[in-house]
């Protein structure tokens, strides 16, 4: 078959000079805004890829470089030292005749033995309390 006398082909060869005669170029503005706006987007793409590669590096050397602040807990806690109680006293059955407003000039005595300071004793066997600094 020859192709001057393909059908199809002549149908391609008319819609095709149909599109040229209704093909207008495009105004100047459109292509313009549409120059802009790829524009914006590279530069916001460039923005952004640079953010997460400076977070990136950032937190990779966090967690690289040591922790130097001294938040480490020692290897043994020391216990806390027992604090004496400042709760006040109550009044006593036998001293309910005398006026409130007088001043109490004794200590109560203490519930145990371990509440009184002036009876805590430290034997060569019992741990103590120190605190030890590293050397300047």
């Amino acid at each position: 078959m020859s192709e001057s006398h393909d059908p199809l082909r002549s149908l391609f060869k008319q819609a095709a000079a149909a599109g040229q005669s209704r093909a207008r170029s495009a105004p100047p503005s459109f292509i313009a805004e549409r120059g802009e706006r790829v524009r914006r987007r590279r530069i916001l793409a460039l923005a952004v890829g640079a953010c997460l590669v400076f977070s990136g590096a950032g937190a990779a050397v966090a967690s690289l470089v040591p922790d130097s602040t001294g938040t480490t807990v020692p290897a043994n806690t020391p216990s806390p030292a027992p604090s004496p109680r400042l709760s006040p006293s109550p009044t006593s059955p036998g001293s309910s005749s005398s006026s409130p407003s007088s001043p109490r000039t004794s200590l109560p005595p203490s519930s145990s033995p371990s509440d009184d300071p002036s009876t805590w004793t430290t034997s060569p066997g019992t741990p103590t309390r120190s605190a030890t600094f590293p050397p300047p």
